[in-house]
């Protein structure tokens, strides 16, 4: 490929803007973002140039619109980009298409399938001997009777694939449920085949500790089945409305290469492809890294990893753009992340020793938000992160005035 680098980015959420902040710290560039609207995190920003399309639920006007934007460019070297499992599905079915003028960076189709289905999942890593909550599956799409379920109650319930649960609609939608009877379990079902659904929901047991027990990997592997960038972190508060729930608020990076080695067994031994984002809880009963997913993108939270001094962008630019080999890194500079204001956090943080660490880390300002960026604080921008701030400190007091963590 030759010319000059142009990112295009689908979505309009906080990871896109923070994907859009790295490019253009990495290489100057401005990133193309397409979507339905301009949200808040991407709105009046001096390094995104914005196409709107009617409909963003619609993957063929997606599609179509990103045909037109590859059209106008053909001078630029064009790098497709998506980070929600839905628009990554979308780009990986239209791969044929889009790879005749976009870098790809995305797994196969088989393996998206497979790894996108939570209970998929927890079969591969059991056979892995990756350490993962005892699962039990309902299909919904069989017509079968409720699944037994004998596993301590409460429990946890989600979709064993957000695609196949993105336009489901019903009364007490969530993303993830806390399932305290059988006949809550009971009613969900009721809900469930009431509004259609025909995918599969994973019943799971619930691993005890609050937030502060949950971890994060994010990796890159590169087109040659090389794992050429690691980067943990260790969360501090998650979100815990309907429609975040389990979204790391505030993260401090960390190393432990424990973990890292298994995220390492899985990729390696899967075939994997492109940046992978896993959540791990850390089992306070055993000591155990119990995995409980793996996204088939960067992540909601990616600025961490340009945090911890390894930009991502690099490594995919480098790999599926310039064609070159990069030697691996694992990414280990202690940063704070946080999308909350950090006296918030630190109501929140009850153990003295991480408590102390933010402490430190806000002293010697190694701190990051993935908005408030130097080279895009326009007094618009300005104004929408002091506002996005107060808005957590709303959220915090209506849905969780006391946290506490049940292993999402």
């Amino acid at each position: 490929m030759s010319g000059e680098l142009q990112p295009v980015i689908l979505g309009a959420d906080i990871g896109v803007y923070a994907l859009a902040r790295s490019f253009h710290e990495q290489y100057g560039v401005t990133s193309v973002v397409v979507a339905g609207a301009a949200l808040g995190p991407v709105q009046h920003s001096r390094i995104v140039r914005h196409e709107i399309v009617a409909d963003g639920h619609d993957p063929q006007q997606l599609v179509d619109r990103l045909l037109e934007v590859a059209r106008s460019m053909p001078d630029r070297r064009l790098l497709l980009m998506a980070n929600s499992d839905w628009l990554v599905r979308v780009v990986v079915q239209h791969r044929e298409e889009l790879e005749k003028f976009y870098a790809v960076p995305f797994l196969s189709q088989e393996l998206l399938d497979q790894i996108s289905d939570k209970a998929t999942f927890a079969e591969i890593c059991e056979r892995l001997g990756i350490s993962v909550p005892r699962t039990i599956v309902q299909d919904f799409a069989t017509g079968a009777p409720d699944v037994a379920v004998d596993l301590e109650f409460p429990v946890i319930a989600k979709a064993a694939s957000s695609a196949d649960y993105q336009d489901v609609e019903f009364a007490g939608k969530k993303k993830v449920f806390e399932i305290a009877t059988p006949g809550e379990l009971a009613w969900l079902w009721g809900a469930l085949r009431g509004a259609g659904f025909q995918g599969r929901f994973v019943v799971q047991e619930l691993v005890p500790g609050d937030d502060t027990q949950m971890r994060s990997i994010t990796a890159y592997v590169d087109s040659h089945g090389e794992i050429t960038l690691l980067c943990s972190a260790h969360v501090l508060l998650e979100e815990h409305t309907p429609s975040g729930l389990g979204n790391p608020a505030a993260m401090i990076t960390d190393r432990d290469d424990a973990m890292l080695e298994q995220a390492r067994t899985f990729l390696s031994s899967t075939g994997y492809r492109g940046f992978a984002n896993f959540d791990v809880k850390v089992d306070p009963r055993s000591g155990q890294f119990r995995f409980f997913e793996v996204n088939p993108r960067i992540g909601r939270n990616n600025y961490y990893v340009t945090a911890a001094g390894a930009n991502p962008t690099r490594f995919v630019v480098e790999d599926v753009v310039e064609g070159r080999s990069v030697p691996p890194v694992v990414a280990d500079r202690e940063v704070l992340y946080a999308v909350v204001p950090h006296r918030l956090l630190l109501r929140y943080v009850r153990d003295p020793q991480l408590a102390a660490r933010v402490r430190r880390l806000v002293k010697t300002k190694a701190v990051a938000h993935p908005l408030s960026y130097p080279g895009d604080l326009s007094p618009r921008r300005r104004l929408y992160i002091l506002m996005a701030l107060v808005n957590q400190v709303r959220k915090f007091r209506k849905y969780y005035p006391e946290v506490t963590s049940t292993g999402f």
